[in-house]
């Protein structure tokens, strides 16, 4: 009866997984595979407390109240309290993100707020009152392009999930992006970071002075973005602004990734916005 039942469906709804190709059995608005959406994994091991690196265990080292740090974060305080990601930026995860972003799959938004719950779930008892949740905007042109900000959407999923922790208000009005920059793919560190310098601007003070803020982006890879942002937050009097994504680039993994990810960005990118 069950391989009637799965023939009788895929002869009615033909459809394979988006990600590794094998037929769907399953009614869903989500055209991933069970399996696909179990190997997206957390990120294991130990990672900074403060950006959320994995750090190698040989290198790890302990700071300020026994918390270890990666090196960047012992060199330079970031200007946000702690950054978090759900899972690594590769494999399943990073197609899935590009359904939503790239080609505009919007049930994926679902199963990437679940992600990202779990991550403010972790972060949430360093809050110490009322959190201003803010996705990192789009510009105006970009957002009409795409028709939406995958931030926001994750953003809107996840506070679904955590509707019963009433200190976190979306309020995606209070940031704009109020330059449009070139894309960030292949820019080394530096070149990232004087490309989004001045990008940003509080529109609504009023929502910032004196606030926790909880700045939610889809992906950390070098933390440009967000750090610009906190940098504008706390010039705008933010009490302490805190970072959760639903992924992020793990260097220690292989530097070569970083640029292969960047590459195929590039191209999806161009194929989907021209």
């Amino acid at each position: 009866m069950s391989n009637i039942a799965e023939g009788l469906f895929a002869t009615l709804f033909p459809s394979d997984c988006r990600l590794c190709g094998v037929p769907l059995v399953n009614v869903s608005r989500l055209p991933v595979c069970e399996e696909c959406l179990a190997a997206m994994r957390p990120i294991g091991g130990e990672v900074c407390s403060v950006c959320g690196e994995r750090l190698p265990s040989a290198l790890a080292v302990s700071g300020d109240h026994d918390a270890a740090r990666c090196g960047l974060c012992r060199r330079s305080e970031p200007p946000f309290a702690r950054a978090l990601a759900y899972g690594s930026y590769d494999g399943g995860l990073r197609e899935l993100l590009h359904l939503l972003k790239y080609q505009g799959v919007r049930p994926a938004a679902g199963v990437l707020g679940r992600m990202l719950a779990e991550v403010i779930a972790e972060m949430a008892p360093a809050f110490a009152g009322p959190v201003v949740v803010l996705p990192v905007p789009l510009h105006s042109r970009k957002l009409r392009q795409r028709g939406f900000n995958q931030s926001e959407l994750v953003a809107r999923a996840a506070l679904k999930i955590n509707r019963a922790d009433s200190q976190l208000v979306l309020d995606p009005g209070v940031l704009e992006r109020q330059r449009e920059t070139q894309s960030q793919i292949g820019l080394t560190r530096h070149q990232r970071r004087e490309n989004i310098r001045g990008a940003f601007a509080v529109a609504k003070p009023a929502r910032v002075a004196g606030f926790e803020i909880l700045l939610v982006d889809d992906v950390f890879t070098t933390g440009t973005t967000v750090s610009e942002c906190a940098r504008v937050l706390r010039r705008a009097g933010a009490a302490k602004v805190w970072v959760a994504t639903v992924a992020r680039t793990l260097k220690t993994d292989a530097t070569f990734v970083v640029h292969e990810v960047d590459r195929k960005e590039e191209r999806l990118a161009r194929a989907a916005f021209g």
